[in-house]
């Protein structure tokens, strides 16, 4: 039998929408009882919160009886600062695609993982599994390197208290890993070699934001047959590009 893992202190509409973690981008369309089984609630209890995001149109039930995301989750989703600064960065990211001829992925943080906003790549780039949505490891991709290099003592300290080795050449161990972000604080810049992935490699460098906060990250997915130093340049060049294209749909935002 199931069991409801939600605090009694926790809201209804929290309850509610702790169903919407049981999607992801491998789990689009799912069951009731799928549903149920993936959020750790009593199948009779997700019933009736599902109902309800169905009633708010945050979630959809098919004619065959199956859950997936409503048209107004998306259409709030389109108004999250995270696509806002996908389409101000867009042009500047097809233009490190082009230069490098390398897949490109932009990150955010969320939690204690990677959220991919945007991936970018030429019909003969490198093949990645992520796509717009997906999550990455903080510890093992240079993307995530330099998102948790910048990330609070206390999100830092919980990604080192769980490092799952993806590879024999993920980083497993916490001080070792200290060493690794103190590094890349201090260049600005974070490689990964086989460590969430043999045969790939990766080369990543925060964006700021006002006040020289991290908003995001954009990383070149290559092979480990590339020459990564070669992509820090462009890399750094389209990083600076970015972060004043979104400074400035920040400002037209806030002044409208």
């Amino acid at each position: 039998m199931a069991v409801d893992r939600t605090a009694p202190g926790e809201s209804v509409t929290f309850r509610a929408l702790s169903l919407l973690d049981a999607f992801d981008e491998k789990h689009r369309v799912l069951s009731l009882s799928q549903i149920a089984r993936r959020t750790g609630t009593p199948l009779a209890t997700a019933h009736r919160r599902l109902r309800d995001l169905v009633d708010g149109r945050i979630l959809q039930q098919r004619t065959d009886g199956l859950f997936e995301i409503g048209a107004r989750t998306w259409h709030l989703g389109q108004l999250a600062r995270p696509t806002s600064m996908r389409e101000a960065a867009l042009p500047y990211l097809q233009d490190l695609v082009v230069r490098t001829g390398h897949t490109v992925h932009v990150g955010v943080r969320d939690g204690l993982s990677a959220l991919v906003v945007d991936r970018l790549a030429r019909s003969r780039s490198t093949a990645t599994r992520h796509t717009p949505g997906s999550r990455l490891p903080l510890h093992s991709t240079a993307l995530g390197n330099v998102l948790l290099a910048f990330a609070p003592d206390l999100v830092q300290e919980q990604v080192m208290a769980r490092l799952t080795p993806f590879t024999p050449f993920t980083v497993t161990d916490r001080e070792v890993l200290r060493q690794q972000l103190a590094r890349v604080r201090a260049a600005r810049l974070a490689e990964s070699v086989q460590q969430n992935r043999l045969g790939a490699a990766s080369l990543a460098v925060p964006v700021f934001g006002v006040g020289q906060t991290v908003v995001a990250a954009i990383a070149v997915i290559a092979t480990t047959e590339t020459n990564l130093a070669a992509l820090e340049e462009p890399l750094r060049a389209c990083a600076h590009s970015v972060a004043r294209a979104v400074e400035e749909h920040d400002r037209q935002w806030y002044e409208e």
